[in-house]
């Protein structure tokens, strides 16, 4: 099982990202997926998540920027950033919720600075 994040960049404050996760080795199609984050000296903190039926949760410190959604014939799910803060500044990884320890990816740095 691999999964590979991607579209992580520099961006300045108030600006928006979009990060893929795609998923090789087995499907997601009926799985709770999350996007995870994990800041210098930080524990890594859900802050995403989606079920296999597309209900979406959002930790406060996200809720009404950010967007999760999947593409089920793709095997791949995503995370619209919009009015990005320095505080989003992390390496973004996806995985099921609840995590598998396995399937942790390199992760996409993301970091929001002017």
């Amino acid at each position: 099982v691999q999964l590979v994040e991607s579209g992580g960049g520099l961006v300045q404050p108030g600006g928006s990202l979009r990060l893929s996760c795609a998923a090789s080795g087995t499907t997601i199609i009926f799985s709770a997926m999350g996007w995870y984050r994990q800041a210098p000296g930080k524990q890594r903190e859900l802050v995403a998540r989606i079920t296999g039926g597309g209900t979406t949760n959002y930790a406060d410190s996200v809720k009404g920027r950010f967007t999760i959604s999947r593409d089920n014939p793709q095997n791949t799910i995503y995370l619209q950033m919009n009015s990005l803060k320095p505080e989003d500044t992390a390496v973004y990884y996806c995985n099921k919720v609840p995590y598998i320890a396995d399937y942790w990816g390199q992760g996409t740095q993301v970091t929001v600075s002017s």
